[in-house]
């Protein structure tokens, strides 16, 4: 018996030279080390043997079970070394890599610059939700059921009474609500629209409303504001002006226009030859408003403006369409 294990154990380191895959490797460990190996066969003979020969027997083929396991072991942990990808090499003499930073969308930069600015002048920022109640979106900002105003508006309905918000200015009633004058934010976010999409229109885009209530707050206030606010934003040599016009939500309203800082107001393509550009609608918060939030409106007077971001955004950096604004294009955003 011992003499075949002796056998055994030769045959053993001649063929764990000659396995040179994994599959070869597996195929030595069935041969000598499965539970119908030729070493298990070694330990099944052993009841053939008398007893007095059992513990030599035993220990030596004990032995060669762990000689073999160890150039299993040995033979796996090279095979697998062999396998591992050699370590790279690093040519310090290479120029280095160029590294791409990214940059803030530009919708991004001309909200920050926005918020900037008002934050300047004391305003805070109230959020609200998109998904809004018909209440909030349209008969709190005085747009009465079936009133024609309510067709200025395309509006995206979830349901008869829940909608996605078709400006931010359900957020001044929101607002309103929770707080007692003074009150004096600006509410940035997305507004929903069902309008055919084309170079000039989407069915989303981003708004800056603003809203000030307090004690004798009158129309002058409104238009300092504004024109600060303009003449930061555009450079203090631009011109400006204020045109009547109508919001249900305000009384009086008006639209402000600014000279084309493109060409100077002589007329381009980009004012359509009129020399001016509107950039933002305000006006004096209607007493109806006032009275679907409970302020006195003999007591509280307030101002309220929104300008649509994607505009601004088009016609500070030249961009003619909007789409190009949501589509992602990493050529279009590098150079910002």
């Amino acid at each position: 018996m011992l003499d075949k294990a002796q056998e055994v154990k030769q045959t053993a380191l001649q063929e764990i030279n000659l396995a040179k895959t994994f599959q070869e490797l597996e195929s030595f460990r069935i041969k000598f080390l499965a539970r119908k190996g030729l070493i298990a066969d070694l330990f099944d003979r052993m009841r053939e043997l008398p007893s007095d020969q059992l513990p030599a027997v035993g220990k030596s083929l004990n032995e060669l079970r762990s000689f073999v396991q160890a150039l299993y072991e040995d033979k796996k942990n090279q095979l697998e070394s062999a396998q591992k990808p050699k370590k790279e090499y690093l040519d310090l003499t290479l120029p280095g890599r160029e590294r791409w930073v990214g940059s803030k969308h530009p919708i991004t930069q001309t909200l920050d610059e926005i918020k900037r600015i008002f934050f300047g002048m004391g305003f805070g920022i109230a959020t609200g939700p998109e998904i809004e109640d018909d209440y909030h979106n349209f008969e709190a900002l005085n747009f009465p059921p079936d009133h024609p105003a309510r067709d200025m508006q395309d509006t995206f309905f979830v349901t008869d009474n829940i909608l996605l918000r078709t400006h931010t200015s359900p957020v001044q009633i929101r607002v309103m609500e929770q707080r007692q004058p003074p009150v004096q934010v600006i509410v940035p976010g997305r507004v929903y629209r069902n309008e055919a999409i084309s170079a000039r229109s989407y069915c989303l885009f981003h708004q800056v409303e603003g809203l000030y209530v307090d004690r004798g707050v009158t129309f002058s206030e409104l238009k300092g504001t504004l024109v600060s606010f303009t003449k930061q934003f555009y450079g203090s040599d631009i011109k400006y002006r204020f045109r009547p016009s109508f919001f249900p939500f305000t009384e009086p309203s008006a639209e402000m226009d600014i000279t084309c800082f493109l060409c100077k107001g002589s007329g381009c393509r980009v004012c359509k030859y009129a020399g001016w550009l509107e950039i933002l609608g305000c006006g004096m918060v209607d007493p109806n408003v006032f009275k679907f939030v409970g302020y006195d409106t003999e007591a509280y007077s307030g101002y309220a403006f929104g300008m649509g971001i994607e505009r601004i955004a088009m016609l500070r950096y030249g961009i003619d369409d909007i789409r190009i604004l949501f589509e992602n294009d990493v050529r279009f955003l590098k150079q910002f």
